[in-house]
């Protein structure tokens, strides 16, 4: 297939199994990688586009893609403020949704995280449910929403709760059946080859996706 893809957070923990996933296949001609920095990585099909989150409008016309990955986030330590958390994980993919979504790509598929409730007590859940609110309004043609549990991979930078949370999970996974298998840990490399796999089915409306079909596996109609 003649299409591009667009990745934003190719650098994270989902992100650096996607964008080889985008690489390989033969649904793309094209990748384009939206980051702050430059990414070590070299490839034929591969455009990077080094950018101001806070002024990506300046960008738009460089964003033309048909489908979109949204692989941003962060957490409050990480970034060292609620605010600096809120522009990360509701303003700057708000604003790449509906920048691309007005360049006319068809999909979107974004990481979004188990509890995600714009009425949440938790400011973590509130945040990301008011974002995927926000992104439901965009005219995709599809909606792709993944709401992994505990994330499993290596991260540049280790997180000692996690950590912990993903041994405790382990321990019990066997104990989390029917309803609960949702909340089962998950690697990060599922979720990105289950956002592949979504995009591959060139459906229309919203989905939602959570850790246990997410592990399964999403078949592409591609």
């Amino acid at each position: 297939m003649n299409k591009t893809a667009l990745i934003a957070g190719a650098s994270g923990l989902v992100g650096q199994h996607l964008l080889p996933l985008l690489l390989a296949s033969d649904r793309y001609s094209k990748v384009i990688a939206v980051g702050r920095r430059a990414l070590p990585q070299v490839h034929p099909k591969l455009e990077q586009r080094v950018v101001d989150f806070d002024h990506l409008e300046e960008q738009r016309l460089k964003l033309i893609a048909d489908d979109v990955y949204c692989c941003l986030g962060t957490t409050i330590r990480q970034a060292g403020s609620k605010e600096a958390f809120y522009a990360v994980d509701y303003l700057y993919v708000v604003k790449l949704a509906a920048l691309t979504a007005g360049n006319f790509a068809a999909q979107l598929m974004v990481v979004s995280a188990m509890g995600a409730d714009a009425d949440s007590r938790f400011y973590y859940n509130r945040v990301k449910g008011e974002m995927e609110d926000a992104v439901r309004q965009t005219p995709f043609r599809a909606i792709h929403i993944f709401r992994p549990s505990l994330l499993l991979g290596n991260r540049a930078e280790k997180r000692l709760g996690e950590q912990v949370g993903a041994v405790m999970l382990q321990l019990v996974k066997s104990l989390l059946l029917g309803p609960l298998r949702k909340y089962r840990a998950v690697s990060a490399e599922a979720v990105a080859r289950a956002m592949l796999g979504a995009a591959g089915q060139d459906g229309g409306g919203t989905r939602v996706y959570l850790s246990d079909e997410i592990a399964a596996g999403i078949r592409s109609d591609g």
